[in-house]
C-alpha cells in the first residue's frame, strides 16, 4: 500500500521578494487558489436549491425512485459547500441502508453481481461524507472495493476496477471514471495500491488526454497510445487528474500534471468545456468537472475562466424569467437556460437541472474531491465530517441484501450495458426517453477529487531567503494530506 500523501516537487523563479511574499499570503494552505468571493456565494446558492431537491434523504431518477448515484452526487456537492448538513446527514444515511440497491442487482432478484465503479463510488462517498468506509451501512466497502481490483494474472489488466458476476460475461463495463473513483476512494481510505494508478495512467494517451473506455473492439486494450482510435474525453481526463493528483502513487503527480495541460487547451473562449460524443457541445456538467481538477492542479486562471462560464448558466431573481423561484440552480447549457426563462423548469427537465446543478457548482466551489470533508468548506459552513452520522442503526450486514426504502424503478431486469453514461451521476444529463440501467455509475460525481496542499514551510524559506539575499525561487513543495 502505498502513503496517503503526495509530495510535488516544481521549480519556478521568483521575481522579487514582494511577489514571493503576496504568493504566501494569498495562496490557502489547501494548495488551491480560493474561488471568488462571487463564485463561492453562486456555489452556496446552488447547493440550497439542490437540497430542497431532496425528499427524506433521496433525489429521484427521472421515472420516479432513488437514484443513488444522483443522491451521492448530491451529498458531495453539499459537502463541498457546507450547505445544509441536516439533509447531507439524511441522505447519507439513505445510501449507507441501500448500499447492495446501488451496486448490485439484488432489488430485481439477479444475486451474485457486483458493480466495481459503483462500489468504489460509495467507498469514496463514505469517506468524503465523513462515515466509516470498512463499515458503511454494514459493509466493508475498502475491502470491497480491493477485492474487485484485477489482480497480476491479468496482465495489462492489472489494478483495474472490475464487477463480480456468477454469468459468464464479456467485456467488463467499467471505465475511466469508474477507475478514478475507485484510485480516489482507496486513497481517502487508507492507501492506493500502485497497481491502481498505474492502470489508470494507462488510459492516458501520449497528448495527454484519458479516454473514458479502456477496451478497443470489444476486447481489454493495452493502453490509451494502443489504440488507434482512441476518443479523448474532457469529463474522464477531469477525473483522473484529480484522482492521480490524490494518489500518493509514483509518477501520478506528472500524469496529472500532463492532463491539466491538454484540458487546459480545451477550453473554450467563454471558459466552458464540452465533453465527447453526445456531451460535447459546451454544457455545465463537463465545465464543472473541468474548472474543479484545473483548479486542484493548481491552473487557477483557467478554473476561474470556468466558473465564469458556469455562473453564466445560473438562475438569479434578476435573470430567472419564469423560473425566478429557483434561484441557484444551474442550467446544462445555454438553451435550456433560455427555455426555463420562457417556461420555468418543467417536470420532465428537473432531473437534467439536478444532475447539472450537482455537478457544475463543484467548478464554482473549487474543492477538490480529494479534500471534501476534510478541509472546511469554502462557504465557511461547518467540516462535512464534523456533524456526519452516515450509519443508521439497524442497517443491513454483508451478506444480506437490504430492502430499499424506494422499491426499483425499471419493471424488467436491467442488462449489462459496455457504454455507461457520460454525467458522473451514472444517467446522461440530457432527458432520456426510457429508463436504462448501467453497470458502470460514470458517475464523475460531484464532489471534487484530490486538492493541492502547499507545504506552507517551503513558501516561507523561500521568502526569507530572497528578502536575505535577492535569491529566485527555487523550491515550491506541494503537499496533498488525505
Amino acid at each position: 500500500m502505498l502513503s496517503c500523501s503526495l509530495r510535488r516537487v516544481g521549480a519556478g523563479l521568483g521575481a522579487a521578494t514582494a511577489t514571493a511574499l503576496a504568493v504566501v499570503v494569498a495562496t490557502p494552505l489547501g494548495g488551491v487558489a480560493a474561488p471568488t468571493a462571487t463564485h463561492t456565494a453562486a456555489a452556496g446558492d446552488a447547493a440550497r436549491w439542490l437540497a430542497g431537491e431532496y425528499a427524506d434523504g433521496i433525489l429521484p431518477g427521472p421515472f420516479g425512485g432513488a437514484d443513488w448515484g444522483l443522491t451521492i452526487d448530491g451529498v458531495l456537492a453539499l459537502a463541498a459547500t457546507g450547505v445544509d448538513a441536516s439533509t447531507r446527514q439524511a441522505a447519507t444515511a439513505q445510501i449507507a441502508a441501500n448500499v447492495r440497491s446501488y451496486n448490485s442487482y439484488d432489488d430485481w432478484g439477479i444475486e451474485g453481481f457486483t458493480d466495481g465503479g459503483a462500489t468504489a463510488k460509495l467507498l469514496y462517498a463514505a469517506s468524503a461524507a465523513g462515515g466509516d468506509p470498512t463499515d458503511f451501512g454494514g459493509w466493508d466497502l475498502r475491502a470491497e472495493t480491493l477485492s474487485l481490483i484485477s489482480g497480476a494474472d491479468t496482465g495489462h489488466q492489472h489494478g483495474r476496477i472490475t464487477s463480480r458476476t456468477t454469468e459468464a460475461s464479456g467485456q467488463d463495463p467499467s471505465n475511466t471514471f469508474d477507475q478514478s473513483f475507485a484510485l480516489l476512494g482507496l486513497a481517502r481510505s487508507g492507501g492506493a495500491p500502485q497497481e491502481t494508478a498505474d492502470f489508470l495512467v494507462r488510459q492516458q494517451c501520449a497528448a495527454g488526454g484519458f479516454r473514458l473506455y479502456p477496451d478497443a473492439d470489444g476486447a481489454p486494450s493495452a493502453s490509451c497510445d494502443a489504440q488507434s482510435n482512441a476518443t479523448l474525453d474532457v469529463d474522464s481526463t477531469a477525473m483522473a487528474v484529480q484522482a492521480l493528483l490524490a494518489s500518493g502513487a509514483d509518477g501520478a503527480d506528472d500524469a496529472a500534471q500532463r492532463g491539466a495541460q491538454w484540458l487546459a487547451a480545451q477550453q473554450r473562449a467563454d471558459g466552458s468545456f464540452g465533453g465527447s460524443g453526445p456531451t460535447s457541445g459546451a454544457n455545465s456538467n463537463s465545465t464543472g468537472l473541468a474548472g474543479q481538477a484545473l483548479a486542484a492542479a493548481g491552473r487557477d486562471s483557467e478554473a476561474k475562466r470556468a466558473a465564469e462560464a458556469l455562473a453564466a448558466l445560473q438562475i438569479n431573481t434578476g435573470n430567472g424569467g419564469a423560473a425566478a423561484t429557483e434561484a441557484g440552480a444551474i442550467a446544462y447549457n445555454t438553451d435550456a437556460l433560455t427555455e426555463a426563462v420562457g417556461a420555468g423548469i418543467t417536470d420532465n427537465l428537473r432531473d437534467q437541472w439536478r444532475r447539472a446543478t450537482a455537478q457544475a457548482l463543484l467548478g464554482l466551489a473549487q474543492v477538490p474531491l480529494g479534500r471534501i470533508g476534510l478541509d472546511p468548506p469554502p462557504t465557511g459552513g461547518p467540516t462535512p465530517s464534523a456533524s456526519a452520522s452516515p450509519t443508521p442503526t439497524g442497517s443491513p450486514t454483508p451478506t444480506a441484501s437490504p430492502t430499499p426504502s424506494t422499491p426499483p424503478t425499471p419493471t424488467d431486469p436491467p442488462t449489462a450495458s459496455a457504454t455507461p453514461s457520460l454525467s458522473p451521476s451514472d444517467t446522461p444529463s440530457t432527458p432520456v426517453a426510457t429508463p436504462t440501467v448501467s453497470t458502470s455509475p460514470v458517475a464523475g460525481g460531484p464532489g471534487r477529487l484530490p486538492t493541492t496542499g502547499v507545504a506552507i514551510g517551503g513558501y516561507v524559506l523561500t521568502a526569507l531567503l530572497l528578502v536575505g539575499g535577492g535569491a529566485v525561487l527555487l523550491v515550491l513543495g506541494r503537499r496533498r494530506a488525505t
